[in-house]
């Protein structure tokens, strides 16, 4: 079976019932798109990897050392690029038991890890809105180590291997996630 948006959205909510999950996924898939745009790469396959790179987050209880691996069983009916099951499988370093080489695996990293930050500074915004965010207020938080310490900020950093600065990464980000910010509670 083919695997498109349409069809993976069924799949995230089949196997993911956190809706802040669901949330962050939706964040990363529009961040996801946005990098290919701006690298010129396929928008729907750095999509799909955003929007399931944590499919199998909630059947694995988040564990650090499996996170990443089951999504490719969860897949196996449907037809998948390779490239986007492994940038998947490489989005949580601890259990691919590698380091990332590869530009899509450094951008899905970095893209959904990004959406963390972005999430957290809008909630101390006084409106809670994402349209109220600006760049130069995610940049700062990432020097912040104490603001959403949970939040890898190496992986964030991991947009300059694929030629993007903070700054510019931080901005690609939120623009990204602009048009889907109500569908994400932001």
């Amino acid at each position: 079976m083919e695997l498109n948006r349409e069809s993976a959205l069924v799949l995230l909510h089949q196997y993911v019932k956190n809706e802040k999950m669901i949330a962050h996924c939706l964040a990363s898939e529009a961040v996801m798109r946005g990098l290919a745009r701006k690298l010129g790469r396929d928008e729907e396959k750095w999509g799909l990897a955003g929007l399931l790179h944590d499919l199998d987050v909630e059947t694995t209880n988040a564990e650090a050392s499996v996170h990443g691996t089951q999504t490719e069983v969860l897949l196996k009916d449907y037809n998948v690029d390779p490239e986007i099951l492994d940038a998947i499988r490489m989005h949580n370093e601890y259990s691919s038991g590698k380091e990332r080489s590869t530009e899509f695996q450094y951008a899905l990293a970095a893209g959904e890890t990004i959406t963390g930050l972005i999430f957290a500074t809008t909630y101390v915004y006084p409106d809670k809105k994402l349209a109220s965010v600006k760049p130069k207020s995610v940049v700062k938080r990432m020097k912040e180590k104490m603001f959403a310490a949970s939040v890898k900020r190496e992986n964030i950093l991991e947009c300059e291997k694929i030629g993007i600065p903070i700054d510019e990464f931080a901005a690609i980000a939120i623009d990204a996630m602009l048009p889907s910010a109500e569908a994400m509670g932001l």
